[in-house]
């Protein structure tokens, strides 16, 4: 058995040490940071300085940037404090977003999971100004990235906003808020490899939200709350790091596609969900025909691989993916697919081994075409 190899980033990223210093550091120091006092303005000076390199990362100005304790809930923060009575959302949203309004309209898509601009004008001729469009920038389970931008221009002509779950595309992908002028940009700490338990909300200019957590006036009224400095320390640690390593994850995606040529070699029939369209460079769903995922997740876990079958957001259940369901696939091809997800602390030869004991793993079970 090989040592153990973590294919999950998209769940989430192992801390970088840096940002581990960084949150011992901040937790070391005494002081609340709406404090006005040496120990308060220390404080406060961690929380704006890892504002500064969140903006720096997003492409965006420190001051529309509001913390939150992570991905969750400034999605909760944008589509309920946006305060607009009707609500379109892509079907393949994560659950955090799917959940927050049962009356939401979902927009479909297209079989590589992008977006169907021609339906989205359609919903977008009754009551713009009402409205707020949400859709991801890149599919958690696919990595499939959305023509934002179009999006964006569709629903601003119209009259209504946007919000654009940008979870999976920070730190993967060149992403600049002002040129894209996207209303509501949601971002996580833990899936660039700063702590879990802490996020963002990035307004566009000039707008607001309708503070969800009531009780102060932390983040400029926006969210009430004392701020969780050494998490926030941490965030903005492991987003310098990401903005800095960025061209190197970004350079690395032909790793994956060695990857997935060679297990496509080995099985014809499986398909690589998303691989004719754009997606972040770190992300592979695959089918295994013939082989349900949740007994490909055992083996291979067993076998020292750490990967998924999808979203880590429902409770460890192997579920069938309502994102690959909503791309065409039926219930059988969708519940044969595991993610495997590369990130900062990846090694080259990560993939290539896995590729391996997928081949040998479908040799044994797999349904073959010869």
């Amino acid at each position: 058995m090989i040592s153990p190899i973590y294919l999950d980033y998209n769940a989430t990223a192992p801390v970088r040490p840096e940002a581990i210093d960084a949150v011992m550091a901040a937790m070391k120091q005494t002081g609340n940071p709406s404090s006005i006092h040496a120990y308060g303005r220390s404080a406060r000076r961690l929380v704006e300085d890892a504002r500064a390199e969140i903006a720096a990362l997003m492409g965006t100005k420190p001051a529309r940037i509001v913390f939150t304790s992570g991905g969750t809930e400034a999605n909760n923060l944008a589509l309920r404090g946006a305060e607009k009575s009707r609500v379109l959302i892509s079907s393949i949203e994560h659950d955090s977003v799917l959940q927050v309004h049962e009356d939401a309209i979902r927009v479909p898509v297209d079989q590589h999971g992008r977006i169907d601009l021609n339906a989205l004008e359609e919903l977008l001729a009754v009551d713009p100004e009402n409205t707020l469009v949400s859709v991801m920038m890149a599919n958690n389970e696919t990595g499939v990235l959305q023509p934002v931008k179009e999006i964006v221009s569709l629903a601003h002509e119209k009259g209504a906003l946007v919000h654009c779950d940008a979870v999976q595309a920070a730190g993967k992908t060149d992403i600049n808020c002002e040129d894209l002028n996207i209303d509501f940009t949601t971002i996580s700490s833990h899936k660039m490899g700063g702590p879990q338990g802490v996020g963002a909300l990035i307004l566009g200019k000039g707008l607001e939200v309708k503070s969800q957590q009531l009780g102060g006036g932390q983040e400029r009224r926006r969210r009430g709350g004392t701020e969780n400095v050494p998490g926030i320390s941490g965030f903005g640690v492991a987003a310098q790091l990401s903005r800095e390593g960025l061209a190197e994850i970004q350079e690395k995606s032909y790793l994956r596609d060695a990857m997935e040529q060679k297990m496509l070699a080995a099985a014809p029939r499986a398909r690589v969900f998303g691989a004719e369209v754009a997606r972040v460079p770190n992300t592979t769903t695959i089918t295994m025909p013939g082989v349900p995922s949740d007994t490909q997740l055992m083996v291979l876990d067993l076998e020292g691989y750490a990967v998924s079958s999808g979203s880590a957001c429902s409770s460890g259940k192997v579920q069938t993916s309502h994102v690959l369901q909503a791309m065409g696939a039926d219930e059988k091809t969708a519940g044969e697919a595991i993610r495997i997800s590369t990130g900062w602390a990846s090694a080259d030869t990560d993939l290539e081994q896995f590729a391996d004991a997928w081949i040998a793993l479908f040799k044994r079970k797999g349904e073959r075409s010869d």
